[in-house]
């Protein structure tokens, strides 16, 4: 390498580094800012919709231990249920194989919570956010939802749902506070590539499936809620 070329290389690398930083910050602060009033802790405050979505995460820690997002959720959306807040429930997430299949546990624990099985409904092919949130329209034809996970993730799955330009709303799971920041940050940048830039499709799209209309599961929750 020449002189000039090692010259050029060490005036052009910060300014590169300066940029990439840049873009970083200003994206993750779009992604705040623009889904923040969307995003609720407050049941009472939280608007109705007929579909909450369950963002799939392992059951598992990485150590084998109980995963306390993963029940954080479910403990989320079996609330929200209870309180009329949602009156079916999806949960997607991915199934990749025989021994590892995150719809079907949660599906699983819901039941257990006392939520009705024809409440329920299982999306195997969101295997990541963009995917759910995507098929959450193109398959299941929602209009608005509301997503159900911890807060560190509720900012890029509000953020993609809506500027899908459907109206979708948070609520805010208990759970650990996220350990890995930075995988967040930058999933947050590539959630505005994948929208604007790369035009990304989700990995699996497939047949349009209507969820069932409001059935008996429904109909006795709010029997539930009227009564005195």
């Amino acid at each position: 390498m020449t002189l000039r070329a090692k010259r050029l290389l060490r005036r052009w690398i910060p300014i590169a580094f300066f940029l990439f930083a840049l873009t970083v910050l200003l994206g993750n602060r779009w992604v705040i800012n623009s889904t923040d009033s969307y995003i609720y802790d407050n049941v009472g405050l939280l608007p109705e919709n007929r579909v909450g979505i369950v963002l799939g995460t392992s059951p598992y820690t990485r150590g084998g231990g109980r995963s306390d997002d993963f029940f954080g959720r479910i403990e989320a959306a079996a609330k929200l249920y209870e309180a009329g807040k949602i009156r079916h429930i999806i949960v997607s997430g991915a199934n990749p194989d025989a021994t590892y299949n995150e719809p079907r546990r949660m599906w699983q624990e819901l039941v257990k919570r006392g939520v009705p099985q024809d409440a329920l409904t299982m999306d195997f092919a969101g295997f990541r956010t963009f995917d759910t949130v995507a098929r959450a329209h193109r398959v299941f034809g929602l209009e608005r939802y509301t997503l159900v996970t911890q807060k560190y993730h509720t900012y890029r799955a509000v953020f993609l749902a809506r500027k899908m330009e459907v109206p979708a709303v948070a609520y805010i799971a208990p759970g650990t506070q996220y350990r890995h920041p930075w995988r967040e940050i930058f999933a947050r940048v590539k959630a505005i590539l994948d929208l604007f830039v790369l035009r990304t499709e989700p990995r699996f799209v497939g047949e349009p499936e209507r969820l069932p209309p409001e059935g008996r599961g429904e109909e006795d929750l709010l029997a539930r809620l009227d009564r005195p």
